[in-house]
């Protein structure tokens, strides 16, 4: 039997048993507190228990949605995966583990990362049950290096793992990469790469993107991802990220258009005195669970 935490500890603090409890919920949140291989800035081991916490201050109700969306599909909140000394292939293979589980009792996992590092586990799960999905990554890094500081599975390497796998790959807003990285999209049929600056000057690049993909669709969204001014708190930003509306406006067509199959949020490192950027990836999660219920 799978535990959920209670309305004390859960995402949004939902207190009814029916909406909160593994057996009724079609939507979980799996926290995934791993970091390693942080390079800069850490502490993305809180970003998963920050960002619970912070959604008990988001109201249930959507106003765009016009509904209290936890009511119509159930939102169960999961233990934090203990790694215990586990690291690099043998935490991906937990995490694999794990994430492959909730799948086959048919739920929608909805994982809270801590380095990016963990969404190797997650692809890896979902490509068992979907082998021909795409994935679609919200990020200011390409994380396409071969190794990083001499570790494969450095975050900084995820995507190059991800692309060994020979999943096509779908790259948003990146602004930061190194030449290997560069040389490796062009040279590469399965990676699509929109970077920041050609998203500011092309009116049509959301609609390119989602042509990209295959209709199974799995979503990581870094939080550097996001411009600096509405997400300060991660471990590596970079200048002229994305902006709220505009994210949005993406991820719901791409909702509509697609089977998303699951998404994750990663690399909040919390800063002592500021909640913006764990309430900022809350509320995005809660509205990304509404737009998939619409769905």
């Amino acid at each position: 039997m799978i535990a959920s935490l209670t309305a004390e500890d859960n995402f949004l603090g939902i207190a009814e048993p029916e909406f909160c409890e593994y057996p009724h919920c079609r939507f979980v949140i799996q926290p995934v507190p791993y970091e390693h291989t942080s390079s800069y800035i850490s502490g993305s081991a809180r970003g998963p228990a920050a960002m619970i916490e912070a959604s008990r201050f988001v109201e249930f109700y959507d106003e765009e949605l016009e509904q209290e969306t936890f009511r119509h599909v159930g939102i169960c909140t999961l233990e934090e995966i203990k790694f215990k000394g586990k690291v690099d292939a043998d935490a991906i293979a937990l995490i694999e583990k794990n994430t492959y589980a909730l799948l086959g009792d048919e739920k929608f996992v909805v994982s809270l990362g801590a380095e990016h590092t963990v969404t190797l586990g997650f692809v890896k799960a979902h490509a068992a049950k979907y082998p021909a999905m795409s994935v679609l990554q919200l990020d200011a890094h390409s994380d396409l290096r071969q190794s990083y500081h001499d570790n494969i599975y450095s975050h900084a390497s995820v995507m190059a793992r991800v692309h060994e796998l020979g999943i096509s790959l779908t790259q948003i807003g990146i602004r930061a990469q190194c030449k290997e990285e560069a040389d490796l999209i062009r040279s590469s049929s399965l990676i699509h790469t929109f970077y920041a600056h050609r998203i500011r000057t092309d009116q049509n690049w959301m609609e390119e993107a989602i042509k990209t993909l295959k209709q199974d669709v799995y979503i990581t969204i870094d939080a550097d991802g996001f411009d600096p001014s509405i997400m300060p708190a991660v471990g590596t930003p970079e200048p002229r990220g994305l902006y709220w509306e505009e994210s949005l406006e993406f991820l719901k067509r791409v909702i509509s258009q697609r089977n998303v199959v699951g998404f994750d949020v990663v690399e909040i490192a919390p800063v002592e005195g500021s909640i913006l950027s764990e309430y900022t990836c809350a509320k995005l999660i809660y509205r990304l669970i509404g737009y998939l219920s619409k769905k």
